[in-house]
């Protein structure tokens, strides 16, 4: 009886433990210009999701985050950004001003979406959580920290700001490299 209550129990915990884990099609947002946006429209894609800022050193990673867009948005990937302005201060616009900024200076095309938190964004205390993610735990430290996301939903790695958008460590991901 004792044995056949704990493989219960086992079963119980591994569907909660699975069901339970979180992908990032499970989330919904709103784009820069207000529109919802949901997370499930991208299975089967691999994504780069980004905090960006528009005073910050490392801004013109969006140049080359747009041309890893442009090479591989085809290839079933994308690039989600999401302005932030909790390191230094560096992202204080509205969201008119980020995406007049990001088109009129380097012709940003990816999905860009509202201002966030890091530590109240949903999307960023999952992607940052080992206990939600069910893979990693992450600190954001700054501007341009990028996060890839597998076609399932998963986090596969966090990536530092100093890793520049058309690094081999990214771009041979996408290519399944």
């Amino acid at each position: 009886m004792k044995t056949l209550i704990a493989v219960a129990l086992t079963a119980i915990t591994m569907a909660f433990t699975t069901s339970g884990s979180k992908s990032l099609h499970d989330f919904k947002v709103k784009t820069l210009e207000g529109a919802d946006f949901n997370f499930a429209s991208l299975k089967g894609k691999k994504v780069l999701i980004v905090n960006t800022a528009s005073e910050c050193g490392y801004t013109p990673q969006y140049k080359d985050l747009e041309m890893l867009y442009e090479k591989y948005n085809t290839k079933n990937f994308t690039i989600i950004g999401f302005p932030c302005n909790d390191f230094g201060g560096q992202e204080p616009g509205s969201s008119t001003d980020i995406k007049a900024f990001c088109t009129k200076n380097y012709g940003v095309t990816f999905p860009m979406m509202e201002k966030v938190s890091i530590a109240t964004s949903p999307v960023y205390q999952w992607l940052t959580s080992k206990a939600q993610n069910g893979v990693l735990d992450a600190t954001v430290k700054w501007n341009f920290n990028k996060f890839l996301v597998d076609e399932n939903g998963k986090v596969v790695k966090h990536l530092a700001s100093s890793v520049k958008p058309m690094d081999a460590e990214i771009t041979n991901w996408i290519e399944g490299k």
